[in-house]
């Protein structure tokens, strides 16, 4: 018995130990006219594996690209597109920068930052309805991540120091109820759980 741990290693293994094969076998036919027909053979096959996407032309650009990367690069046959670079493939990706803006309260996220700085360049009673819409926002935020109450006093605050002072609220604003978020969120997970049980019994039938 052959153990795949004795085998060669696979470079694409969604292709299969058959194709790497009979790719192995094309690199040694010597004969260019054969070794051509038996590249456009394998082509086909592998093309055969998805028949999907076979009229795709960016599959069959796809396909002989892989052709040359399972071939690690000696095969020497005429193909309707450019070769691969190999040494573009064994670059390394730029590093990503990650974002610089550090988020004071995770509880709340980007948007609500993003919704504060927008609010700060209004003004009138624009300004004081979306900062009444923020706060309401940041209220329900804050429940559902901690899934506890919290004293309107602690949201007016935190809306002080995330505007730098900039908004504020109107002196009868009257916050969303802390239990009718909880409440819309107990009725959407029974929802999701309806939707799941449903899925699973119109599988079974």
């Amino acid at each position: 018995m052959e153990y795949n741990t004795k085998r060669d290693h696979l470079t694409i293994p969604e292709y299969g130990r058959h194709v790497q094969k009979m790719i192995n076998h094309a690199i040694s036919v010597s004969n260019k006219e054969e070794r051509q027909k038996c590249v456009e053979s394998i082509i086909t096959f592998m093309g055969q594996m998805n028949p999907h996407l076979r009229d795709v032309k960016e599959f069959t650009h796809k396909l002989w690209d892989h052709l040359h990367i399972m071939s690690d690069f000696k095969l020497d046959v005429e193909s309707p597109y450019p070769r691969p670079e190999k040494e573009k493939l064994l670059e390394k990706p730029d590093a990503m920068e990650y974002p610089g803006n550090k988020i004071k309260f995770s509880y709340y996220g980007n948007t609500i930052q993003s919704m504060i700085t927008t609010a700060i360049k209004m003004e009138g009673a624009e300004k004081e309805i979306i900062s009444g819409m923020i706060a309401n926002q940041m209220k329900k935020s804050y429940i559902l991540f901690n899934e506890s109450s919290v004293d309107n006093n602690i949201i007016k605050l935190h809306l002080k120091q995330l505007s730098n002072g900039n908004l504020t609220l109107a002196d009868d604003f009257q916050f969303i109820r802390s239990a009718s978020v909880r409440q819309g969120s107990h009725n959407n997970k029974k929802k999701n759980f309806k939707k799941k049980n449903f899925k699973k019994n119109y599988k079974k039938q």
